[in-house]
């Protein structure tokens, strides 16, 4: 059981280095080349493939039919609202904004479970998750060009939106995920959720100019295909087999210093300083404290009076 705890904690660091270098690499596809409806059907339809292949040669395992009810309505939280909202609501904002927005995700999911899941919110899991809000503000609004204004507004109300909507797909994946493989699970949760982005990305992709796409955003396109929609959505369901949607959410707020240490160790283009290992210490205390086992207190019995 510790090796599955530790394994799913790894596959959340490694989902949120993908999320981290994504809100750039997306911004850098959407509008200019491939506008948001267009690169949804294309990231949808893209894992869907694997998944399938993944599912039908390597992973034999049947559905009982009562739950693909629930699946179509997990595709329409974790796929068609999640991933229509986000990426139309970034082009439409700056990743910054969406970023911050995104920083209320753990909470949502915390107040999700504790009503569908009866999960306890202790004091614990909010001082974990308030120390992590910290962190993450500590390093995504320190000398950044930051605004919420009548510009930005709708964009950041999407991504809010779909904030609400991927904290409701990961409490309510999380029963299936005990009694199927992740890779059964993913692959009909996005067979529905294809079916629902076809008509908003019909249009879109149609007016894609193929032989204008310069290397690099394809090379943009294949990472949101391959890493941000197929990886990470495999990742994320796994970890949820040994760990609490809490846990799984709050890991969300690591992204902006592991962009910050992907600029430094890879690009070198940033610098370690004290306000980052600040931020890192807070975040990673925060995790912490949010994957650390509620303990409660024993209740001595008072031995009856004779």
């Amino acid at each position: 059981m510790k090796n599955k705890v530790l394994q799913a904690h790894l596959a959340l660091i490694i989902v949120n280095i993908i999320y981290a270098a994504n809100f750039s690499i997306a911004k850098e596809v959407m509008p200019a080349y491939v506008q948001p409806f267009a690169f949804v059907l294309m990231r949808v339809g893209g894992a869907l493939v694997l998944f399938w292949i993944v599912g039908t040669f390597f992973i034999k395992e049947k559905v009982d039919k009562k739950d693909l009810p629930r699946m179509a309505l997990l595709a329409v939280f974790g796929v068609a609202l999640n991933q229509l909202l986000f990426l139309k609501g970034l082009s439409l904002t700056q990743p910054i904004n969406g970023a911050i927005i995104m920083t209320s995700n753990p909470i949502i999911v915390m107040i999700i479970a504790a009503v569908f899941l009866k999960e306890k919110i202790s004091f614990q899991k909010i001082t974990g998750i308030g120390i992590g809000i910290i962190g993450a503000l500590i390093m995504l609004i320190y000398g950044k060009d930051f605004s919420l204004g009548s510009e930005t507004i709708f964009g950041d109300m999407l991504i809010l939106i779909n904030s609400v909507s991927w904290a409701l797909f990961v409490v309510l994946v999380k029963p299936l995920m005990k009694k199927y493989n992740t890779f059964t699970v993913v692959k009909w949760v996005f067979l529905f959720g294809f079916v629902y982005v076809l008509p908003f990305g019909l249009t879109e992709i149609q007016d894609v100019n193929w032989q204008q796409l310069p290397p690099q955003i394809w090379r943009d396109i294949l990472f949101v295909v391959l890493a941000t929609t197929f990886l990470a959505y495999v990742l994320n369901t796994y970890a949820l087999r040994a760990l609490s949607p809490s846990v799984v959410s709050i890991y969300i707020y690591l992204q902006p210093f592991l962009a910050s240490l992907i600029a430094i160790l890879y690009y070198k283009n940033d610098e370690l300083d004290l306000r980052k290992l600040t931020a890192g210490v807070l975040i990673i205390f925060g995790v912490y404290l949010v994957s650390m086992p509620f303990k409660k207190r024993a209740n001595k019995s008072i031995p009856p009076q004779e």
